[in-house]
C-alpha cells in the first residue's frame, strides 16, 4: 500500500510561544475544518471567547453551517461566513486541521494572516502554518487549547469551559476511547471546578437528535456489509437516502461508532456520498487496527483508531477500493 509518511513526532512550536503570539495580536480569525465536529467547533468557540475576553477582535470563519447539535455553543454571534470581516488579520489560526484542504474555500484567507498558526492533534498532520503545535498524544485539540489558556492567563469561565468540555467529550467518546489519558481527566476535573454544566453539555451532544436521524440510520443499516469474517463492517449513505428521509448529512454523525459497536467488529467504515463523484469515508478501529494506514493512501489521515479520507468516485465504486484495501490490511496485520 503506497502511503505518505505518518508524522508521529512532528516538531511542536512551544505552547508559550503560541500564547505570546496570541497575547500580542489584536485581530484574530479562527478556522475550524469543514463539516466541523465537536472538537473543531468547541475548540474554535473556546478560542474566540477567550480572545474577546482579552478585548481582541476575533471571529470564527466558516464555509458551511454549524450542525444543529453544536449551535448551543455559540450564543454570541462568534461565527461568520464573511471572510473579510477582518481585512488584514494579525493571526489566522487553524484548529483540528491536519491539512489546509480541510478548509479549502477559506484557505486563501487563512494564508493572508500576518502570522499563521496550526493547533491540532492528528498524527498525520503536516506543518503548513508559520507556527505549528501538533500533539498526536492529545485526546482532543481542546486539550492543547486549554494548555494555551493556562499560559495566557485566561480566566476560563463557564461558557469557555463548556466549549472545551464538549470538544473533549466528542473526541473521547465520553471518555470511552483509548486516546483518553490522565491529563484528559485532569482537565475535565478543572472544568468541573469552574462550574460547567456537564450534564447539559452531554444532553445537547448526545440526547438532542432529530427524528430524521432515526429514519436515516435505518436506511444506512440496510446497506450494512460484513467482511473479513465479521471483523469489518461497511455501510453508506447517499443523497437520495437523505432526500427520502428528510435527513441532513449531519444526522449521520455517529454512524461509524454504531458500526464499530457491533460484536466482533474491529474496523468500521462509513461512506458518505458528498457529491455525484465524491465519497467521504469515516473509519474507526476498536482494539488493535490502525485505520490511518488506510486513510493516508487517499491523502486522508487522522488517528490510529479514527481516520478519514475522500475519494473522487461514486460511492459504490469508492467502496470497492476501500474494501480491497481493508482486506489487504487484515491479511498483512491480523494474527
Amino acid at each position: 500500500m503506497d502511503m505518505k509518511k505518518i508524522n508521529d513526532n512532528i516538531e511542536k512550536t512551544p505552547i508559550k510561544q503560541i500564547a505570546d503570539e496570541f497575547l500580542k495580536a489584536q485581530l484574530i480569525l479562527i478556522f475550524p475544518h469543514v463539516l466541523a465536529d465537536g472538537d473543531a467547533f468547541g475548540s474554535a468557540v473556546a478560542l474566540c471567547r477567550a480572545f474577546r475576553q482579552k478585548d481582541k477582535q476575533s471571529y470564527i470563519i466558516l464555509e458551511d453551517k454549524v450542525p444543529e447539535y453544536l449551535k448551543f455553543l455559540d450564543t454570541d454571534d462568534l461565527c461568520t461566513f464573511e471572510q473579510d470581516i477582518i481585512k488584514t488579520p494579525d493571526i489566522c489560526v487553524a484548529v483540528d486541521c491536519a491539512d489546509p484542504e480541510r478548509f479549502a474555500l477559506r484557505k486563501d484567507k487563512f494564508f493572508s494572516g500576518k502570522t499563521t498558526i496550526c493547533i491540532d492533534h492528528h498524527k498525520t498532520a503536516e506543518k503548513f502554518a508559520d507556527l505549528n503545535h501538533i500533539d498526536g498524544k492529545a485526546a482532543a485539540t481542546a486539550e492543547i487549547i486549554y494548555e494555551i489558556f493556562v499560559e495566557m492567563g485566561i480566566a476560563i469561565d463557564k461558557l469557555i469551559g463548556e466549549a472545551i468540555y464538549a470538544a473533549i467529550l466528542n473526541d473521547t467518546g465520553s471518555f470511552q476511547y483509548s486516546n483518553t489519558r490522565i491529563k484528559t481527566h485532569m482537565i475535565a476535573a478543572k472544568l468541573f471546578e469552574i462550574g460547567i454544566d456537564h450534564s447539559y453539555v452531554s444532553r445537547m451532544l448526545f440526547q438532542n437528535n432529530r427524528i430524521e436521524k432515526l429514519y436515516i440510520t435505518e436506511k444506512i443499516l440496510n446497506t450494512l456489509k460484513s467482511l473479513a469474517d465479521g471483523k469489518v463492517a461497511i455501510a453508506y449513505v447517499t443523497s437520495k437516502m437523505l432526500k427520502e428521509t428528510g435527513a441532513l448529512m449531519e444526522d449521520t454523525e455517529g454512524t461509524s461508532e454504531i458500526l464499530r459497536n457491533i460484536s466482533g467488529v474491529e474496523v468500521s467504515i462509513f461512506a458518505k456520498e458528498t457529491a455525484a463523484n465524491q465519497t467521504k469515508f469515516s473509519m474507526r478501529a476498536k482494539e488493535w487496527a490502525d485505520v490511518s494506514q488506510i486513510a493516508v493512501k487517499y491523502k486522508g489521515g487522522g488517528h490510529i483508531k479514527a481516520a478519514g479520507c475522500t475519494i473522487d468516485l461514486p460511492v459504490l465504486e469508492a467502496i470497492k477500493l476501500i474494501e480491497a484495501d481493508v482486506l489487504e490490511y487484515f491479511k498483512k496485520n491480523s494474527g
